[in-house]
This record gives structure tokens, C-alpha cells and sequence, in this order.
């Protein structure tokens, strides 16, 4: 079920309530009796959870995955070029 946020806009008292959403909506204000208690728009709150696009595309954010585009100009292990790991040039 969800939870809406109610507010009166005659004593500015608000409150967040547990409905159906099938429910009616409240319209007396349980502070002061009034007639003007509304729902709030407000922003919907969730979690995505699992292994699917989220966590496998976006979830590491930053940057990407992809490896560098110059891989063969990267500097060997021993910087002096001369041994079995240097590339052939």
C-alpha cells in the first residue's frame, strides 16, 4: 500500500497516511477539524534491486567499461622496452 502525504492548508498540519489506493482521500483535517486536508504532491521513493540493466549497466557509474583505444602504446612493465614483454615494433 502505498503512503501519501497529507497537509491542511488552514493550521498547516501534515501527516503521511497509509492507503489503499482504491481508498478516498481524507478531506478532514484530524488537527483542527477542518475541511481542507489534501494530499501532497510528493516524489515517489523505490530501490531498484537484482542483476538486471541497473546493476550490470549503470549501477558502477563513473565511466566505462570499455578497454583503452591505444592498448599496444602503453608503457611495459620495465620501461626500458627491451625485454620479452616490450611490443614489436
Amino acid at each position: 500500500m502505498p503512503i501519501y502525504a497529507y497537509k491542511c492548508s488552514s493550521c498547516q498540519f501534515e501527516q503521511d497516511v497509509l492507503q489503499k489506493i482504491s481508498d478516498e482521500p481524507l478531506h478532514v483535517c484530524p488537527h483542527c477539524g477542518a475541511e481542507t486536508f489534501a494530499k501532497q504532491l510528493t516524489a515517489a521513493g523505490f530501490q531498484l534491486k537484482g542483476s538486471g540493466w541497473y546493476a550490470t549497466d549503470f549501477k558502477g557509474g563513473g565511466g566505462s567499461s570499455k578497454p583503452a583505444k591505444d592498448d599496444a602504446k602503453v608503457a611495459p612493465p620495465c620501461g626500458g622496452g627491451a625485454c620479452p614483454a616490450c611490443p614489436v615494433e
